[in-house]
């Protein structure tokens, strides 16, 4: 059972998060229909979902090996692929990301420092940018698995 959470974690979440999109814009198409007002406070956690989802989605992604790759140098060399450009792409990858992490980290800094919040709820800036490095940090394990089942495949 744990298993299975862990392995379906960022489909279960993102599709937890999409309906509760799906919801708050629902609620907000029918208050503006019919009392002529929008809930502003709904748009900011739909904005919110959005972020988290982007990075969950990216994390699957990874996990199951779908991200856009350069398929003609595949295709046309799969021995240099194999012992050079994909691990090359990895750590490059792996490198891009990290890099995203820290800079996320100087953001977060910088929100708390200057109490930024957030325009419709005041609530804490950095609680909607933690997605960044957390979802940062689940894109590079799901990546190191995929590479590592990847090799597994090809021994």
């Amino acid at each position: 059972m744990l298993k299975k959470i862990y392995e379906n974690f960022e489909e279960a979440t993102g599709v937890f998060l999409l309906a509760l999109m799906a919801v708050f814009a629902f609620l907000n198409v029918i208050t503006r229909y019919f009392i002529k007002y929008s809930f502003a406070s709904t748009e900011e956690i739909e904005v919110a979902c959005l972020v988290w989802l982007t990075m969950l989605g990216a994390a699957a992604g990874f996990r199951r090996g779908i991200h856009l790759g350069f398929d003609l140098v595949r295709i046309r060399f799969p021995a240099l692929n194999r012992y050079f450009l994909f691990p090359l792409g990895v750590v490059l990858t792996v490198i891009t990301v990290c890099l995203i992490i820290w800079f996320s980290f100087y953001q977060i800094q910088d929100e708390i420092a200057f109490n930024t919040t957030t325009e419709a709820l005041s609530i804490p800036q950095w609680w909607y940018t933690l997605a960044i490095p957390v979802g940062g940090v689940l894109v590079i394990i799901r990546l190191i698995e995929a590479t590592f089942k990847k090799s597994r495949q090809e021994r």
